[in-house]
């Protein structure tokens, strides 16, 4: 296991933010980890677990320690009659876990289709996205203490489990690294096509037996169609959470824009599209000196070359400004700050 000095993150990240980190070192296992957290050199160091990149904007050079959580494996630990228990190392890439579990016709997640980063990260976010989330399917998760090296089992009411959040997010924030996560998939599908365009794409593709292949299919259609590939035109993907209101504050709301959509939740409140609130403020395809909101998603902020993260984020700032002026709604940031 190499300590690199001074190390650049362009590679590590999906914005492609060109900062550096004190030190970096990638680690394939527990005892990797372990020992690197004991040296002496390292002990009293920050440190931040990396892991796909996918949902962090650097803004400025790393002083510390930045561990890339590579850990790979795939193994069925259970199952009954109706389900299958999935272990995932947390380093293994989240899109290529979703097309072995639709090769093996195990249900659940072919909604999260082509979301980028590692199943690491997965419930630190609680990703979610055409009416599934995390949460749904998840057993529980191995976590390392990085205080310590102790191993922590967490069950799926001990992560706390909110929109886009988790305790990983909140009091236990860079405390814990998350080595292995378990699913619980289904057997038999119970499909989720109700959500978004996802019927409408199936009906497009002309699909005469729905099939989670199929499901997922229409979700990578549908997301190719809407997002920049972050290998192409530096993005995280969503930047900003979908606001959630009360029902109060949506009647006052929608009484001054009746066209808004809108979803009801189950504890009576209401989420609005993010996106739609940016669009309706002018951002969507405005480019900002080096840094824009795409003209395709307006909730997707990109670097269109040689942007720094206070760049992204100052503009991530006017626009968070722009909807508080016009709709009297906070939108906040889906995307770790560091």
């Amino acid at each position: 296991m190499e300590v690199i000095e001074n190390s650049s993150l362009l590679t590590y990240n999906t914005f492609h933010i060109d900062v550096n980190a004190k030190y970096f070192a990638e680690i394939k296992t527990e005892d990797d980890f372990r020992e690197l957290a004991n040296e002496e050199k390292f002990r009293l160091q920050q440190k931040l677990i990396l892991g796909g990149g996918s949902n962090i904007l650097f803004t400025k050079n790393y002083d510390g320690l930045i561990i890339k959580n590579s850990f790979t494996g795939i193994s069925l630990v259970n199952e009954d009659e109706n389900y299958v228990w999935v272990k995932v190392a947390a380093g293994e890439e989240w899109h290529k876990f979703v097309l072995w579990c639709i090769e093996e016709n195990f249900a659940g997640l072919e909604n999260l289709s082509l979301i980028p980063g590692q199943v690491g990260a997965a419930p630190m976010q609680n990703i979610g996205a055409y009416g599934v989330e995390i949460k749904d399917v998840f057993e529980e998760l191995e976590a390392i203490e990085i205080a310590t090296g102790e191993k922590v089992i967490f069950k799926n009411a001990e992560c706390e489990f909110g929109y886009r959040e988790s305790v990983f997010k909140n009091k236990f924030k860079n405390q814990f690294m998350i080595s292995a996560v378990t699913f619980r998939l289904n057997k038999q599908p119970k499909f989720n096509v109700n959500y978004g365009d996802i019927k409408m794409t199936l009906d497009e593709m002309k699909v005469d037996e729905l099939t989670i292949k199929a499901v997922s299919d229409a979700v990578i259609k549908i997301r190719s169609s809407k997002l920049p590939d972050p290998k192409v035109l530096g993005n995280a993907g969503s930047f900003f959470k979908n606001p959630v209101i009360t029902k109060s504050e949506f009647d006052f709301f929608i009484s001054k824009n009746s066209i808004a959509p809108n979803f009801l939740q189950k504890d009576g409140t209401v989420k609005i599209p993010a996106g739609w609130l940016i669009e309706q403020c002018g951002w969507r395809g405005k480019i900002v000196g080096h840094s824009g909101s795409h003209n395709s998603q307006a909730l997707v902020l990109v670097n269109y070359g040689g942007a720094t993260g206070n760049e992204v984020y100052q503009l991530a700032l006017d626009i968070q400004k722009s909807v508080r002026d016009k709709f009297g709604i906070n939108i906040q940031l889906e995307v770790n700050l560091v």
